[in-house]
């Protein structure tokens, strides 16, 4: 019979086993690469001493091509809870070093264990992905494990903050999960996400590309929008994790976190007084105004390299979460394209799902026009945008900064979309176009160029500002950009408690 003290020396044996992961060597090699172990990025990643870790001795069942002979308690992935700032959240971390953290039966089991605790517990996931897609050996074991995370993926959409980030090589199946969660990170230089590698489309398309212009950061977040953010090494990714988790609620039901601030509600900006050019068409830095307004001006922004005509991100204001949809006349004019209208319109349905205040600043002159828009669907993916504003029941507060064209002006979260409160500051020009070009189509035949000047002044002085609307009480209030901090805290805080519901159905049908 085996001592006590017995016992505990085989645990601790097993214990070793599992925490060596794929063995010293191959350690060894994933550092030399700048890359941190699965255990490592998970201690890095949770509040000091709070993880509690499932299924460390788990082991995989396949008997195939000798696979018997190599097993590895955990089989590759370290999953289980632990605290962020305090605050319950589960994870998982993918590890390399075990089979190129190729997913098998087990481990997806792990996986589906700590989705399915979360769902339960109401707390966020986050998946620190480093997997070279299914394990061949399993076949199709292995599928029906991606097949079942991809439908809890589904399942949790909307209920808990699913988050994704790619730490190395991901590609297949490893790459789809990431592709249904809510945001998704990559790592500056050592991480990669592609349906198939360079070998393969070598293969079958013979084109040469290398694997940082197939799926490397900058082409998933400037590029594809596939990804959210970039982090410059492992530990810089990981915190930057938290940071957006500090903004988020654990889940559909509750609140975000209220972080106290010395910042005064009523702080007046008089830089903002003289921030829009009185010429139309001069560019200015929107950012400006998010910041000014934003408590201690911090915004956190979301996808800042993709789609730069439109910004989105998170601000808090007096304390409380709300999301920033905001046009960029520095950029493309502010302009509204296929891929700006994708990217909002994401990101509003998210802050709907988890009941966070959207706020929206409008400049946008239309939508771009050009064959390449029309033929990749830009009637299609714009009313992708109009769709989200309009389903959205949570507080929804809107400032026309200047520009507001034609639909645009609509689609902008505009009170006939069911925006709560409407601002607009003295600057804002609310017309179906431009006044040179309503102009040219009104007096098309009009031949003297003198006149035509004119008749576009008058224009400009009827309908290129926001005194038409607000007498129709499409304006709720005309209000100075000094006070826009205040104005915009006083309309979230009487949204506060706002009840709205859409009429029952199973779900709607969104222009895809």
């Amino acid at each position: 019979m085996q001592s006590i003290d017995n016992k505990f020396q085989l645990f601790e044996e097993k214990k070793r086993l599992a925490e060596a992961g794929g063995g010293n060597e191959r350690i060894a090699k994933q550092k030399s690469k700048g890359r941190l172990t699965a255990r490592e990025r998970i201690e890095a990643f949770f509040d000091i001493g709070s993880f509690n870790e499932f299924d460390r001795m788990v082991t995989h069942k396949c008997i195939n091509f000798d696979m018997e002979k190599t097993i590895i308690p955990g089989d590759g992935v370290v999953a289980g809870y632990g605290k962020v700032d305090g605050r319950l959240v589960f994870a998982f971390a993918q590890d390399f070093t075990v089979f190129g953290g190729s997913l098998s039966r087990t481990n997806a089991d792990k996986i589906i264990k700590v989705m399915k605790q979360a769902m339960k517990m109401g707390a966020p996931v986050v998946g620190l992905n480093d997997s070279g897609g299914a394990r061949i050996q399993e076949g199709v074991l292995s599928l029906a494990g991606y097949g079942d995370i991809f439908k809890l993926n589904v399942q949790a959409s909307g209920v808990v903050p699913q988050i994704s980030a790619i730490m190395g090589p991901c590609a297949g199946g490893a790459v789809y999960s990431p592709a249904i969660t809510d945001f998704i990170f990559m790592v500056k230089d050592s991480s990669y996400m592609f349906v198939t590698g360079p070998e393969v489309i070598k293969t079958v398309t013979h084109e040469e590309v290398s694997k940082e212009e197939l799926g490397g950061p900058m082409t998933h977040n400037a590029k594809s929008g596939v990804a959210h953010f970039i982090g410059t090494d492992d530990e810089n990714t990981l915190m930057m994790i938290r940071e957006l988790l500090s903004f988020l609620p654990s889940n559909n039901i509750d609140e975000a976190p209220v972080l106290p601030t010395n910042d005064p509600i009523d702080r007046e900006e008089k830089d903002l007084q003289h921030l829009v050019p009185s010429d139309p068409n001069k560019p200015y830095n929107m950012l400006k105004i998010i910041e000014a307004m934003a408590d201690d001006r911090y915004f956190f922004e979301v996808m800042e390299h993709y789609a730069k005509n439109i910004i989105i991100g998170f601000v808090r204001m007096d304390g409380r979460t709300a999301g920033v949809v905001a046009n960029q006349p520095d950029y493309l004019a502010g302009v509204l394209d296929i891929n700006s209208s994708l990217k909002a319109a994401r990101f509003v349905r998210f802050c709907d799902a988890f009941n966070i205040p959207i706020i929206t600043l409008v400049d946008v002159p239309g939508f771009l026009p050009g064959t390449v828009q029309e033929f990749g669907g830009i009637i299609k993916h714009g009313a992708k945008l109009l769709y989200a504003y309009a389903e959205a029941t949570v507080p929804k507060i809107t400032l026309i900064v200047r520009k507001a064209y034609g639909g645009a002006y609509d689609v902008m979260a505009s009170k006939h979309l069911g925006a709560d409160i409407n601002y607009a500051y003295p600057t804002a020009e609310i017309a179906v176009m431009g006044p040179e070009g309503a102009v040219n189509i009104i007096f098309r035949n009009e031949a003297d160029e003198k006149s035509k000047a004119k008749k576009v002044e008058d224009y400009r002085e009827n309908f290129a500002n926001p005194y038409k609307a607000a007498e129709l009480g499409y304006i709720d209030e005309i209000i100075y950009p000094r006070n826009t901090r205040e104005k915009i805290i006083s309309a979230l805080e009487m949204t506060r408690n706002k009840r709205e519901d859409n009429p029952p159905k199973k779900h709607g049908n969104i222009p895809l």
